[in-house]
């Protein structure tokens, strides 16, 4: 494996740094957080080696098999490692592997499924065996067989013939052909193909896509999936014919949803540093929430990938602040994060503001514009002024609070300016009343 420099030119940082990016820029993040993954499994392969005995055998037959498709079928190999379950997988098997402290290893499971998956997915021929997880098994990227009754640790079987055809077989069920077998295989659901040809997808079927999502349903009815396929395509209408650089970024970099349920706290979305590609969200109740939720998260995806190129704050210790979107103090890093994907919010409710053709809806709009320019322009100034940026990092906040300068500039009705004040005033307080007695937070 030779290491190859990714390189971000000037001109892409500060527009990067300024809310956008286009296609190109969120291209060059995707490729580098490939490069991540490559990386991660040369390290995961390499520890297993260092541990030896059935680990050591695991990790070479994953990586043997995993070379041998890369080169029959690269784009195999790339779609798998590339999609948002290979990121936890591979860390957290590196983070058990080189934290062990003489203890046992652990198991390769994951590993070996992300080979087979890429195996399936180049129809080269092979035989893996590895512990099943339970009654589901899942093919990393193309989705997972049921087989009821199925116990932890019974062994899975995969075979892929010389035609390709590839099947899945544990002790006490029938075979699960890979991905014709009715009722026991499951994929993602396509929500929509967006301008470049790239499907959108909603994945109920992978828990590692983002593990931290809490609220996650196990299966979705038909009508939740008609559901979220009529929201997507609202959303993404409306993206594409008023938000053309959000569609762009949409259609070159994430495009899987996981959907939350039961929330209870309205709209609610998240993104993990580790997953890049996925957004966790609960359903938006229309095309413009479901259009700025996107922006949102792509915002944090775009950070996140960012974060692993450059180093843009020193270690932020113990220190705390005041965010205004959220009732918790956050460290820097949370701030730091909140404010870029607030930049995005902001951008996308200006625009709205210009084309919404709906009366009501364009007043909300002007509120909720006024309300994100000004709150993250207050935090993006926190930042500049909490002595932690390195010079880099100075530079992509000074361009963050250019452009919400010129986001302040543009003039809005008073009653939105009312509205977004009052907004901001009641967070304030009752951000003030859960604290109590506690020394105050920068602001």
């Amino acid at each position: 494996m030779t290491p190859l420099p990714h390189r971000v030119p000037g001109a892409m940082f500060d527009a990067l740094a300024a809310g956008g990016g286009g296609a190109e820029a969120m291209g060059l993040l995707a490729r580098a957080e490939h490069s991540r993954r490559l990386a991660c499994l040369y390290a995961v392969v390499t520890a297993a080696r260092e541990a030896g005995g059935a680990v050591a055998e695991a990790a070479e037959e994953a990586w043997e098999l995993l070379v041998a498709t890369g080169r029959a079928e690269p784009d195999a190999v790339t779609a798998v490692l590339t999609h948002p379950s290979a990121g936890p997988a591979l860390l957290g098997l590196l983070t058990r592997l080189t934290g062990r402290s003489g203890g046992q290893a652990p198991p390769l499971h994951r590993l070996t499924a992300l080979a087979a998956a890429a195996a399936v997915r180049a129809r080269v021929p092979a035989q893996l065996l590895w512990p099943a997880p339970g009654p589901v098994v899942a093919l990393p990227s193309l989705g997972r067989a049921h087989f009821p009754g199925a116990r932890p640790g019974a062994p899975v079987d995969l075979r892929v013939d010389t035609d390709g055809r590839a099947r899945l077989t544990v002790p006490g069920s029938a075979p699960v052909t890979v991905p014709t077998t009715p009722d026991r295989w499951r994929a993602p659901h396509l929500l929509t193909t967006l301008g470049t040809g790239a499907p959108l997808l909603l994945d109920t079927l992978d828990p590692a896509s983002f593990p931290s999502a809490s609220g996650r349903p196990g299966e979705l009815a038909a009508d939740e999936v008609r559901a979220w396929a009529s929201g997507a395509r609202g959303a993404c209408a409306l993206l594409r014919a008023d938000h053309p650089d959000v569609h762009a970024e949409l259609a070159a970099g994430p495009r899987l949803l996981v959907p939350l349920t039961g929330t209870g706290r309205g709209n609610v979305s998240g993104s993990s540093a580790e997953t890049f590609g996925c957004m966790a969200m609960s359903l938006p109740r229309t095309a413009s929430v479901f259009a700025a939720t996107l922006a949102h998260e792509l915002q944090h995806n775009k950070f996140a990938a960012l974060l692993h190129l450059f180093d843009l704050f020193e270690a932020d210790g113990d220190e705390l602040f005041y965010a205004p979107w959220r009732p918790d103090p956050r460290p820097l890093l949370g701030l730091f994060h909140g404010a870029y994907a607030h930049l995005g919010v902001a951008r996308f409710w200006g625009r709205r503001s210009e084309t919404e053709p709906d009366p009501t809806e364009r007043a909300a709009a002007q509120t909720r514009f006024a309300r994100w320019r000004s709150a993250t322009h207050e935090a993006t100034t926190v930042l500049l002024t909490s002595g932690h940026l390195t010079p880099l990092g100075h530079r992509f906040a000074t361009h963050m609070l250019n452009s919400l300068d010129t986001l302040c500039r543009v003039p809005l009705p008073p009653s939105a300016l009312r509205h977004a004040e009052a907004a901001s005033q009641a967070h304030r307080s009752a951000w003030n009343t859960t604290r109590g007695s506690a020394p105050p937070l920068p602001v």
